[in-house]
């Protein structure tokens, strides 16, 4: 067996076992380790040559790329993902004639859907799923994502935030809650502009809350500026608070008549 390859596996069973433990630091240590020592395969991308061990080379790098992607989720670090998913979507996409399909691939592509859905990249979202295959595209961590984007475009948020109790992979819960902060903050924006004030039962209701508790907290955290008095949530006092500016309508007649009269002149 090659040394080097040895090392490395020696290396990446630390890093499990400090996965296992959730010691996500000692992680991070490990990760940077390996990925340094998996620069001296050949067989990996870019350069794809054609090595003795190519396949338990291209394996292994795939593996701890996945365990990469899935640590990034638990330190809750996006812009992790964001690299992590683009070195490991290269096995995915360059080396799927080299490797047996990896059990993670499709739960993978799903939460990078999610993601792509929680930043509001709704093109890139739309261009990955294109890149997918029939197969792919009916797998339920898949569907799952597809379902939730459809939802979400045509307002129907109530099934975006009961979709988190039917998550497929326990990583997308996440992602999910960030989904649901989202909807909320959409839904808190156009309460304040259409309402002076809801009873606390309404506004519970407009924004999906489950309790009182849970909505008064969300309140306190997300709109200090909201106000909650005689058993209602006020807006106004947002409202107040922003600038109103002036149109500056005879200004702007004088320049029409102006352009008006140009415009006859060069006629």
């Amino acid at each position: 067996m090659d040394p080097k390859f040895t090392e490395i596996a020696q290396l990446f069973e630390r890093f499990k076992a400090a996965f296992a433990r959730s010691d996500f630091d000692t992680c991070s240590n490990f990760l940077s380790q390996l990925k340094v020592k998996l620069t001296e395969f050949g067989s990996l991308p870019p350069l794809f040559q054609d090595t003795p061990n190519a396949v338990k080379e291209l394996t292994l790098a795939r593996d701890i790329y996945e365990h990469a992607v899935v640590r990034s989720v638990k330190i809750e670090d996006q812009d992790a993902f964001e690299r992590d998913f683009f070195q490991l979507k290269s096995y995915y996409v360059d080396a799927q004639d080299r490797l047996p399909k990896s059990p993670q691939e499709y739960p993978i592509l799903g939460l990078n859907l999610l993601r792509l859905l929680v930043q509001n990249r709704i093109a890139e979202f739309h261009t990955e799923l294109e890149l997918l295959s029939s197969a792919a595209l009916e797998n339920p961590c898949i569907k799952h994502a597809v379902e939730l984007e459809q939802s979400f475009m045509e307002g129907a948020y109530n099934r975006v935030l009961s979709a988190r109790q039917t998550v497929p992979h326990e990583t997308y819960v996440y992602f999910m809650d960030l989904l649901a902060k989202t909807v909320r903050d959409e839904l808190a924006g156009c309460s304040e502009k259409a309402y002076d004030f809801l009873s606390i039962k309404d506004a519970r209701q407009m924004l999906l809350f489950p309790s009182d508790r849970e909505l008064l907290a969300y309140v306190s955290e997300d709109h200090p500026e909201w106000e909650v008095k005689n058993d209602a949530v006020y807006f106004q006092k947002a409202k107040e608070s922003a600038p109103c500016k002036e149109i500056p309508s005879l200004q702007l007649i004088n320049q029409t008549l102006s352009y008006a009269r140009e415009l006859e002149r060069i006629v």
